[in-house]
């Protein structure tokens, strides 16, 4: 309920060590070594609990029942139309207000190195079709954090469940923004959007635009580049197509800080990957470490279905029926390189 204490869970194995909390399941703290072994936090997140009741900013939370946008706030599913919630002009992100970013979930089962959360969103919350049921567990393993989202319901509904987690590799008390961060996505293309961040329907391809990603490159080198879809986004704030993309777990994103070393892999079946380059973070409450945040002080990788897919027939279905089980793995896996080319070798 919305009066309920905030709860924080601790979970740690190795040299790696996070700090989740009950309002939306989400993660406040990541520590990860450096090239030296010096343990950071690597995401971002507010330092008062109590600032995560506040307008979301979606830290390190578990974004649904419909992650990402839905055009108009609405779709049609088996010759009836839902209206949903809208909170984003007329349209709805991250499921409308209220979604389970800002659910209270139960504490389900938890040991030292793993915790698994539950919530149950009723039918009909912001328009959504079944009751649903969500659970999200989170394990720390030798190589970092593996993270496993279920849902099952009991009537016919849409579903795409991903994780908010807001990186900066330098750690999230350095002050700096990520900028000098390389990235690597295997993606030829994007869905570009309209002026709303909703897809057209058409898949353009990246060579020669700011978005081509396959080999690494510095974020910064083109985020303000004369584009209309960066335009569009204030910077990147994009669905990638993930090339060859089959639902089996794999590598969707590389992403390297010089000067840490500190190199996160990216794993999930997923057929796309919203990549946003924290356009908008300015202006927020203080962060864990005390200090607020610039804009682009972090940036996020979210494996997902297609934005606005249940009106679009040609992207991948979200479709989730009685008697089958939503499941969604994505794993955090972290290692260290003393430069771009062992970076990016493997």
């Amino acid at each position: 309920m919305a009066g309920d204490p905030i709860e924080t869970v601790a979970i740690a194995r190795g040299p790696y060590r996070a700090e989740l909390i009950t309002l939306g399941a989400a993660l406040r703290l990541l520590e990860v070594p450096d090239r030296q072994g010096k343990p950071a936090n690597v995401v971002l997140g507010f330092a008062d609990l109590e600032d995560y009741r506040g307008p979301p900013r979606f830290y390190g939370a578990v974004t649904g029942r419909y992650a990402n946008r839905i055009g108009r706030a609405r779709f049609t599913l088996d010759g009836t139309e839902h209206r949903i919630a809208a909170n984003d002009g007329a349209n709805s992100l991250h499921a409308g207000p209220l979604g389970l970013d800002q659910q209270f979930w139960e504490v389900a089962a938890r040991s030292e190195e793993s915790v698994r959360f539950r919530h149950v969103s009723p039918a009909g919350h912001n328009g959504f079709p079944g009751t649903l049921t969500v659970e999200a567990h989170y394990a720390i393993e030798a190589d970092g954090l593996a993270i496993c989202l279920t849902a099952f319901t009991d009537a016919p509904t849409v579903v795409n469940l991903t994780h908010h987690a807001y990186f900066n590799l330098a750690g999230e008390a350095s002050g700096t923004t990520i900028l000098d961060h390389l990235l690597r996505i295997p993606a030829g293309r994007i869905t570009p959007t309209d002026a709303g961040l909703i897809p057209t329907g058409a898949l353009a391809d990246v060579a020669g635009t700011p978005f081509d990603f396959r080999m690494p490159r510095r974020i910064g080198t083109e985020i303000d580049a004369d584009d209309e879809q960066l335009r569009h986004g204030q910077g990147y704030d994009h669905n990638f197509v993930i090339d060859a993309a089959n639902g089996e777990l794999r590598r969707v994103a590389t992403l390297f800080d010089p000067g840490s070393g500190r190199v996160l892999d990216l794993h999930s079946g997923e057929p796309g990957l919203q990549f946003y380059s924290g356009n908008h973070l300015a202006g927020g409450a203080p962060g864990t470490s005390g200090r607020g945040y610039a804009a682009r002080g972090g940036l996020c990788l979210e494996p997902q279905k297609f934005p606005d897919s249940p009106n679009r027939p040609d992207f991948p279905s979200a479709r989730l029926d009685p008697g089958k089980v939503y499941r969604h793995d994505i794993a955090f896996r972290f290692r260290t390189a003393d430069g771009v080319e062992a970076a990016f070798r493997i």
